[in-house]
């Protein structure tokens, strides 16, 4: 930047070069016409060149001023960068993120590596939540984010961003006689004690299995409940039942359980990130959201 040049005369020329009318320009950013223009003249007296070929109700650039709009976005978007980052270290960013184990593993751990390598002065916070309290805890703002089942309506003033669709499988204990299979039916399902997460932390869930099992005409043997993925591991791995969950709970299956492939399985499940739709133009939210659907491609 040359001596003297001030970075808010450069975007006092953007603002001119876009609307291509200094009045347009000056009521843009709420400056009067003759002020507008005595800036521009003092920036073109800087630079020593003509910007604008001036006519009587709009402005051109000339080849030098449309040389200087270029480099001047990128300067400008430069230093609004470097204002963020300053800002960030100042304030402290915290990042508190929602999600659910069975659907979060593989990649919450590589988008927040990835995010704390650009933001080094933000918190990270992680919630293991269900659903209900993801979904109650970005309405109240206790949440930033939340990694979960993605909602088929962006309703409640939330915003869904979809990261990878994920396909139904069978857990069984590794001695059930379901474990010698290479598929198992809907009827097979149905015939065997089957364990669930519950019904009012993860409604979505209990909708799709009875859901699919119905249109299957087959009637659940609901056999228990379970508030999370590892007590529901747990259960299966006791034989107490089998369970139909998604292919992501395989990084976190015991040694002892086995995933089998259904013959005929629920539509894929979509794992999706949201947030309030009003931050959607909150720079750090937006990275840890690109982050995540990074590492979810990385998986896919």
């Amino acid at each position: 930047m040359l001596p003297g040049m001030e970075l808010r005369q450069l975007r006092y020329f953007v603002a001119v070069a876009e609307e291509g009318n200094i009045s347009r320009a000056a009521k843009r950013i709420f400056l009067t016409q003759p002020a507008l223009s005595r800036q521009i003249k003092v920036l073109e007296d800087e630079i020593g060149q003509c910007l604008l070929e001036r006519q009587a109700h709009s402005v051109r650039l000339t080849p030098v001023g449309e040389a200087l709009l270029r480099e001047a976005r990128e300067l400008l978007q430069h230093a609004e960068q470097v204002l963020e980052r300053v800002r960030v270290a100042g304030r402290g960013l915290r990042l508190r993120v929602g999600y659910a184990p069975s659907l979060a593993a593989g990649m919450l751990s590589a988008a927040v590596e990835n995010f704390t390598q650009t933001h080094p002065n933000a918190r990270v916070e992680l919630f293991d939540l269900s659903t209900k309290e993801m979904l109650a805890g970005l309405e109240s703002g206790q949440l930033d984010v939340a990694l979960g089942v993605g909602q088929q309506r962006e309703t409640r003033g939330l915003k869904w961003t979809p990261l990878v669709r994920a396909p139904w499988q069978l857990a069984v204990s590794r001695n059930h006689p379901l474990a010698r299979r290479s598929r198992v039916t809907p009827a097979e399902v149905a015939r065997e004690p089957l364990l669930v997460f519950c019904q009012r932390d993860y409604p979505e869930y209990w909708d799709i299995i009875t859901a699919w099992l119905r249109d299957q005409r087959q009637r659940p043997r609901i056999a228990g409940e379970y508030d999370g993925v590892d007590s529901l591991m747990a259960a299966v791995e006791s034989g107490l039942g089998v369970a139909i969950v998604t292919a992501r709970t395989a990084r976190l299956v015991p040694e002892r359980v086995r995933l089998k492939t259904l013959s005929v399985a629920p539509e894929p499940l979509c794992i999706a990130v949201g947030h309030r739709a009003n931050r959607t133009g909150d720079k750090p939210l937006a990275v840890f959201v690109e982050e995540l659907r990074n590492a979810a491609s990385a998986l896919a």
